[in-house]
């Protein structure tokens, strides 16, 4: 094993991961600070509640890239330097950054949009099998965190069922299992019954 390489592999992944968009863009666009206000995180889903739809759906496609970014940085630098390492491993540390970001005193948002970043980047026919689970969720429901684990857990089923997503399956479990935690609080909302839904979604 590279160890070298992976320590390069992951440290670019964790500093791409950890640039706050949705903090930068409430800042400089609306001249807030989100951490102050909804639920406090810097994800887009509390930038389309605190800010507006456009801003969180921006924050969503800048937080998305950011696996995607850091796949293809730490690629070029492996190849560069040599490096025998798997570089996507930069988009599982971009996840982990942007829930604890190191520009934003390690508080950060719940990991979801890079996380589907990563699939994209692995697989985007998984993504898209993870898309339509999450939209009827989100129709049934609106409320995007159960969305969100009903959807990882569905696709990390069916990577153990579906044979070309079988190399996935460890990939899945560690980011089903992440995320599930980073949602806690918002499992015991929907368990009280008083989860936030994403009304912002229908706003003009």
């Amino acid at each position: 094993m590279d160890i070298l390489g992976y320590i390069v592999v992951l440290f670019i992944g964790y500093i791409v991961g950890s640039i706050p968009f949705a903090l930068i863009v409430g800042k400089v666009f609306y001249n807030k600070d989100i951490r102050k206000e909804g639920s406090g995180n810097l994800g887009g889903t509390n930038a389309g509640r605190v800010l507006s739809k456009q801003a969180g759906i921006a924050v969503m496609l800048l937080d998305i890239l950011k696996s995607w970014v850091s796949i293809l940085i730490a690629t070029k630098v492996a190849n560069h330097f040599g490096f025998d390492v798997n570089p996507t491993f930069a988009g599982l540390a971009a996840v982990v950054g942007h829930c604890y970001p190191i520009f934003a005193g390690f508080k950060g948002g719940k990991g979801v949009a890079c996380a589907a970043g990563f699939i994209l980047a692995v697989n985007p026919k998984l993504l898209l099998i993870a898309f339509v689970f999450l939209v009827i969720m989100l129709l049934w429901k609106k409320m995007m965190s159960l969305a969100v684990i009903v959807t990882l857990i569905a696709i990390t089923i069916i990577s153990f069922i579906y044979q070309p997503f079988a190399n996935l399956r460890q990939v899945l479990v560690l980011l089903t299992v992440f995320i599930t935690y980073k949602h806690l609080d918002n499992i015991q909302r929907i368990i009280h019954g008083n989860e936030n839904t994403l009304s912002w979604l229908t706003k003009k």
